[in-house]
């Protein structure tokens, strides 16, 4: 008999499925204690029609059989696992499974995410060179996306004071995306920790990364943004912490450069500006 971790990872594995509709099928499961009957999983969940043939046609599927068994090799955590981060499990759309390298006991840390613009400027770099090295003398671990500009330097600048620091990536943990990061994502596996909810192999899609922010949104009980032009994968994410009742702390920037908008915006909306270092400590009461 299947077990239920094996039927999570199916059903995240599975193609042609949504997050959300994954969640309500694991959420149906759940309340009526079956994930036999697929037509009356689809049912209760309240699938459309092509989600319900996507999961109908694909179960069963050999590729998804060989997807399953070739995962199974590598670690992976499952929203039933007592590894499962609380804060993340009470998000509108937790990830049904998370695959790991790394540490995984660094979940249970104070978690700050720290996200940005990919085409940082001088300014960004001063500021988190101002940050990052005092946060992570205080063991405040830095959550990012192992993206170009802010997420990379912020991790760089984590392990180099030998702070804790969590990649969240829009790939299989066997991809690097960007390329030139293939260092950075190996050391961060090496020192701290990388998650992905997709399986080995998996391309980096351009829709996995907005799903990819609403994980980093959710692990982290603070947010700050570094830099983000007015339309950005930086505001999705902020805008998805506030969603979650998350603090979104916004570092102010000249009012003469797109890149300063997301962030003077966002201040202006009331997430909290950034001025000094304490001014996080101080979200950890620390």
């Amino acid at each position: 008999m299947m077990s239920i971790r094996k039927f999570l990872l199916q059903l995240n594995l599975c193609r042609g499925i949504g997050q959300v509709s994954k969640v309500r099928l694991w959420q149906a499961t759940s309340q009526h204690h079956c994930f036999t009957d697929l037509k009356a999983l689809a049912q209760w969940a309240q699938l459309g029609p092509s989600s319900q043939e996507a999961l109908l046609n694909n179960w069963a599927s050999d590729q998804l059989a060989a997807a399953v068994e070739y995962n199974q090799r590598f670690p992976y955590i499952t929203i039933v696992d007592d590894d499962y981060p609380d804060q993340l499990r009470e998000t509108y759309c937790p990830p049904l499974v998370l695959f790991y390298t790394g540490r995984l006991e660094l979940l249970k840390n104070p978690l700050l995410a720290v996200v940005g613009a990919r085409d940082m400027s001088n300014y960004g770099g001063t500021v988190l060179r101002g940050l990052i090295p005092q946060l992570a003398k205080r063991q405040v671990t830095v959550v990012s996306g192992l993206a170009k500009g802010v997420d990379g330097m912020s991790h760089r600048l984590a392990l180099a004071n030998d702070g804790p620091t969590i990649g969240v990536v829009g790939c299989g943990l066997d991809r690097v995306y960007p390329t030139e990061n293939r260092q950075l994502q190996e050391t961060v596996a090496q020192r701290g920790l990388v998650l992905s909810e997709y399986g080995r192999g998996e391309p980096p899609l351009a829709y996995h990364f907005p799903e990819r922010n609403r994980i980093i949104a959710g692990l982290a009980s603070t947010v700050l943004v570094i830099e983000a032009k007015k339309r950005s994968g930086s505001l999705i994410t902020a805008n998805l912490a506030l969603e979650e009742n998350r603090t979104v702390c916004a570092v102010p920037g000249r009012i003469d450069t797109s890149r300063s908008m997301g962030c003077n915006e966002l201040i202006a909306a009331g997430a909290k500006p950034i001025l000094r270092v304490q001014d996080i400590l101080d979200e950890f009461l620390l």
